[in-house]
């Protein structure tokens, strides 16, 4: 390690700058998206086995709500424009965006060009939790997913109920394609009910037992119609490891909600977003 110079702690001590700040985001109707969501009818469920992944799809103006059904378990996320899997969840601008972890009144944002909101988080059971003493929180955008190629580099292991393989095999289901070609839209994730952090000392990416228990949901607003796919995460509540055979897992629910005609008066699916892709020339 360099000596550190003499004006040290005075660099350290340099007061940090929001680097987007969200006050000027176009904040979502609350008010308007509750009230219809009272009148809303189910018109579709999905069981997520343990290990597992399943897709699901949500029209424009619907909700869609995951829970967990039978014990503690945590679950990957991804999302895309049901009619172009070009546009999908971009989890590091919803980071930027909103911070770290993700709750009641945020947004999952699409990918460049598009950048619109694709959900809004209208409930959220686990928002009690907060952030704890460890700096760890729920509902992550920092995590990517657990993956085979990470477990070979590490573990020299060939592991397939990882949640990118997971994935992978619901995304080809669902579009009745190869694994190859499903593969590159799988992408990184919003990790529901995770509880994750960074250590203090090294800077680390952590995991602890999540806090979700049977009962606890967090629940979206659909900005646009959107293809989904949720991973029970082969590690269960993640208190121990994240891609396990022997951590106990348990099914997560997805069910989606229409609401009444008339519900969402004066509501549009947002636009893509208006810059104009001149870059400069």
């Amino acid at each position: 390690m360099t000596h550190p110079p003499a004006d040290a702690a005075t660099r350290r001590a340099v007061a940090p700058v929001i680097c987007y700040p969200n006050d000027t985001l176009p904040a979502p109707d609350l008010g308007l998206y509750r009230a219809a969501r009272e009148g809303a009818a189910k018109v579709a469920e999905v069981v997520v086995p343990p290990r597992e992944a399943a897709c699901f799809r949500v029209g424009a103006g619907q909700f869609f709500r995951i829970s967990s059904v039978e014990g503690p378990q945590v679950g990957d996320l991804n999302l895309w424009n049901a009619d172009d899997l070009s546009e999908r969840f971009y989890s590091g601008k919803t980071r930027a965006l909103h911070g770290t972890h993700v709750t009641t009144g945020e947004r999952l944002w699409s990918s460049f060009p598009h950048l619109r909101p694709m959900a809004t988080i209208i409930a959220d059971t686990l928002d009690w939790y907060g952030i704890d003493e460890y700096g760890g929180s729920v509902h992550d955008v920092i995590g990517t997913r657990c993956d085979p190629y990470t477990g070979n580099l590490l573990s020299g292991v060939q592991y397939h109920h990882c949640c990118h393989s997971n994935l992978t095999r619901a995304l080809a289901d669902e579009l009745g394609v190869s694994l190859a070609e499903a593969e590159p839209h799988v992408h990184d994730v919003l990790n529901v009910f995770m509880c994750t952090g960074f250590t203090r000392d090294t800077g680390q990416y952590f995991m602890k037992a999540s806090p979700v228990r049977p009962g606890d949901y967090l629940e979206f607003f659909a900005e646009i119609d959107l293809l989904g796919a949720l991973s029970a995460c082969p590690g269960g509540d993640c208190s121990a490891e994240h891609t396990s055979d022997t951590a106990a897992c348990f099914p997560l629910l997805v069910e989606v909600f229409a609401p009444a005609p008339g519900a969402l008066e004066g509501w549009q699916s947002p636009p893509r977003n208006g810059y104009d892709r001149s870059h400069g020339r």
